[in-house]
């Protein structure tokens, strides 16, 4: 089994500890390529950039020049997995809605900690057009840019455990989501400080991917994700070459 799992900013490294996360949870047997969109902004913090990161990754995937059996867009509360829907045969999985729809499998309220501040509305909206919001106790911002969550890491455990801790607290979440793609790994240390389950959602995302492939499902092709209807489409795909070359073996998940 191979899945994609696109990064939905341009930042290589980023992208790199995403396959990583995802390699750690996925099953012996499945094949985890990351991929980085050839255009795009380094971090994706507000509704351009979102929108822009929508296309970068649709172009990213029908772009990518092998087979693969399943798609996580590993972006947290980012468009463009409906267009994914249409233009694939495989089962795509946001990491939004994989890690809300994961955290009420382990109690009655979720929060979700994020980023900045103006992502929070960004996280709402799909929250809520997943219908996923009834049980989210609230999103909170850790005040963190995208990038710093890698250029200072002990700083962003610091602050996703604040915020964690006051949603436990004041919001009376039972269980904590990690908001954003490039917190992937982050899971097991705020779990230990917080004392409450905590989910990854690159984790969630390439673990649901598995079962649906393993159960034969992918994505209904009646009326809302149909196949777009032949038409005339200048200017896509944007870019011809591959996105992402072919990963070594190596790259295959051991566990």
């Amino acid at each position: 089994m191979r899945i994609l799992v696109a990064n939905v900013n341009t930042t290589q490294s980023m992208t790199d500890s995403i396959a990583a996360q995802a390699r750690a949870a996925a099953a012996p047997g499945t094949e985890i390529i990351g991929i980085t969109p050839r255009f795009g902004a380094d971090s994706c913090e507000g509704n351009f950039e979102s929108y822009l990161a929508a296309i970068a990754v649709m172009d990213a995937v029908v772009n990518y020049p092998g087979p693969f059996d399943a798609v996580v867009q590993a972006g947290y509360g980012e468009h463009g997995r409906e267009g994914l829907q249409e233009l694939l045969d495989v089962p795509v999985v946001d990491i939004t809605e994989a890690a809300a729809s994961t955290a009420m499998f382990l109690g009655h309220k979720y929060s979700v900690v994020t980023t900045l501040d103006r992502a929070v509305p960004l996280i709402e909206d799909r929250l809520k057009l997943a219908g996923l919001e009834a049980r989210c106790a609230s999103v909170r911002a850790s005040g963190m840019a995208v990038l710093e969550l890698e250029e200072y890491p002990e700083r962003a455990v610091e602050a996703i455990v604040g915020q964690a801790e006051q949603a436990v607290h004041e919001d009376k979440a039972e269980v904590i989501v990690l908001g954003c793609g490039g917190m992937a790994g982050l899971d097991e240390e705020i779990r230990q400080r917080t004392g409450v389950p905590v989910v990854d959602g690159v984790a969630a995302a390439v673990t649901i991917a598995e079962s649906l492939v393993r159960l034969g499902l992918s994505t209904s092709k009646v009326r809302t994700y149909a196949t777009p209807r032949p038409k005339t489409v200048i200017g896509w795909p944007i870019t011809s070459a591959p996105a992402t070359p072919p990963q070594p073996a190596a790259s295959q998940a051991a566990g």
